[in-house]
């Protein structure tokens, strides 16, 4: 007991000490080269975060919120339909020449407005200031602003963290759902429901502060049951599991990858073409390339518009296409977050045909949240029946989604029947949402060493050459693996991983001065060598911050002083 105490006395000393070291530096005017006498390293990366905030807030009254870096178009602000044109908004329109234009109908779900109707693409109004996660990525974004919402309440920042949800309430009202992100073109989808990890998140820091606000929890608790219900009906329905699937509602190519994905599907035709087994359903071959390929001399040249416009055969008729059930997968593939791996087939295409771990998890969470508020509100019958939900959706996850055999949770392919056997770390989301048999969790942990890197956890065990697979590691999968591990009891494990994606960001911060969107784990650095998808290594970074923060406060006291100490 005694030593529990004073190791406990022992961490809080360490991190009282850093937050000193912490709040002189902030005090310190921003200046690009820190003097060593006055900063750590610790407080270095610390004061970074503290200042990016604000360099990554965007809001109505900003002219740079509405530009979209991955589009050249003009800069168009869209008002729900019949909204009232705000003042800041007529401030915007006059001093940032934006052009602004309401929405043609009141959208009340994902994907009822033709999207060809709404031209140009443009920035979706939100009422309050919110943080983007940086660079291509400038607007606010479903789950990346759970994790940037963390790392607010760790240091202070409540009421933005607040305003944020607040905005996600707002897109529910007026379009239909929580978005992708607040752009016309992610109209057609949301993104992982982390919706009421946030308003809690928010919350529970406000009651602790004595300023608990049941009527704002109230409306927000409303409209989250709302939202949750989306992703409990057709068409995003797992088949006959009773599970849920990712579904995008659009149809064809992704407008906001354009610019930034130019190749890629010249890459997904030629993976098909050499693997026809795979390629069937997603190809569109022409009668005339068919009979062209009997010939033994026949070469397959695979064309993609956006690099060859000039190629008189790729300007013929189209010989090989991508088909709109690849299109259908793709899409359903970025309203998963994981764009792109080989986890829900090659590049992402069958994503439609799977009940996956990750979303499963996330919305077992959704529900025991709901009946958390529903006993906060004094509402016993409604958290009766979330509880209700969440035990069923627990069955069937144990009955579809877990391998006793294997040691892990993994996705299932409603359309084949059959467990998939693609190792991939959200088999550590079940942990972190609590639905995890204490048997489950310690086979999970006998598996750790399949994805533990020098830098972390790897995202999965294949080398696709996709940024959402082996190598590379991303600070929320890094999150929720570490809590989850907690949930359980293992802080052994925890703390080591902690420390160590802990240990390659700031080390990666020391020599580049920047934080990173996703990290080599293997090589312990952000050099990220993408070669299917966009392949910046974006700098900012909104949810890397927010980890970083969350991570280090959970932390033991003795393991903080290795990071200050390496």
């Amino acid at each position: 007991m005694l030593g529990s105490v004073i190791a406990s006395v022992s961490r809080w000393m360490v991190l009282v000490r850093t937050f000193i070291v912490f709040a002189i530096v902030c005090a310190l005017p921003h200046q690009t080269a820190y003097p060593e006498q006055a900063d750590s390293a610790l407080a270095s990366i610390l004061r970074y975060i503290h200042a990016d905030w604000d360099q990554l807030t965007r809001s109505m009254t900003r002219c740079d919120s509405v530009v979209d870096p991955k589009l050249s178009e003009p800069a168009v602000l869209y008002l729900p339909a019949g909204f009232p044109e705000p003042d800041s908004v007529k401030e915007l329109k006059a001093s940032c020449n934006v052009q602004v234009q309401h929405l043609p109908v009141k959208i009340e779900h994902p994907g009822q407005t033709n999207l060809e109707t709404i031209k140009p693409h443009g920035l979706l109004f939100l009422p309050n200031p919110y943080v983007v996660p940086g660079g291509r990525f400038n607007e606010m974004y479903g789950w990346d602003s759970y994790f940037i919402i963390l790392g607010l309440v760790q240091d202070g920042r409540v009421e933005l963290a607040r305003g944020m949800v607040e905005n996600f309430l707002f897109e529910i009202e007026h379009y239909g759902t929580v978005l992708n992100a607040n752009r016309t073109y992610y109209l057609t989808r949301s993104q992982p429901p982390f919706l009421t990890s946030m308003i809690l998140s928010v919350y529970e820091a406000e009651k602790a502060a004595g300023r608990a606000d049941r009527k704002w929890l109230d409306r927000a608790y409303r409209l989250a049951a709302q939202d949750y219900a989306m992703w409990t009906r057709v068409p995003h329905l797992a088949g006959s599991t009773g599970l849920s699937r990712y579904y995008d509602f659009g149809t064809g190519p992704t407008p906001e990858t354009s610019q930034d994905e130019v190749g890629l599907r010249r890459k997904v035709v030629g993976h098909f073409l050499r693997h026809p087994q795979l390629g069937e359903r997603y190809l569109a071959i022409s009668d005339a390339a068919k009979r062209a390929a009997e010939n033994p001399a026949y070469e397959v040249q695979v064309c993609d518009t956006q690099t060859t416009p000039g190629n008189p055969v790729c300007n013929s008729a189209g010989d090989v296409n991508l088909s709109a059930e690849y299109y259908k997968g793709d899409r359903s593939m970025r309203e998963s977050g994981f764009d792109i791996s080989f986890r829900f087939g090659p590049f992402g295409a069958a994503t439609h045909h799977f009940a996956p771990v990750c979303l499963n998890s996330l919305l077992y969470k959704a529900e025991k949240d709901l009946a958390k508020m529903g006993h906060e509100l004094d509402r016993p019958a409604d958290s009766e029946e979330w509880e209700r939900r969440a035990r069923q959706r627990k069955r069937l996850i144990d009955r579809y989604l877990w391998d006793s055999k294997r040691g892990l949770f993994f996705d299932y392919d409603f359309e084949a029947g059959s467990r998939s056997t693609y190792e991939y770390v959200t088999t550590l989301y079940p942990l972190w949402a609590g639905l995890a048999t204490s048997e489950q969790a310690q086979a999970v942990w006998r598996n750790l060493k399949i994805f533990e890197q020098p830098g972390g956890l790897a995202t999965s065990s294949l080398n696709s050459g996709d940024q959402w697979d082996y190598p590379y590691g991303w600070a929320p999968l890094q999150l929720l693996a570490v809590e989850g591990l907690r949930h359980y009891g293992n802080n052994s494990d925890a703390d080591r991983i902690a420390f160590k994606f802990l240990s390659m960001v700031l080390k990666d911060f020391r020599s580049e001065g920047t934080i990173r969107e996703k990290y080599n784990v293997v090589t312990g650095s952000s050099d990220a060598a993408v070669t299917v998808g966009y392949q910046t290594n974006v700098t900012g970074f909104g949810w890397t911050n927010g980890v970083f923060l969350q991570l280090l406060h959970e932390l033991p006291g003795k393991t903080v002083e290795r990071l200050e100490n390496p």
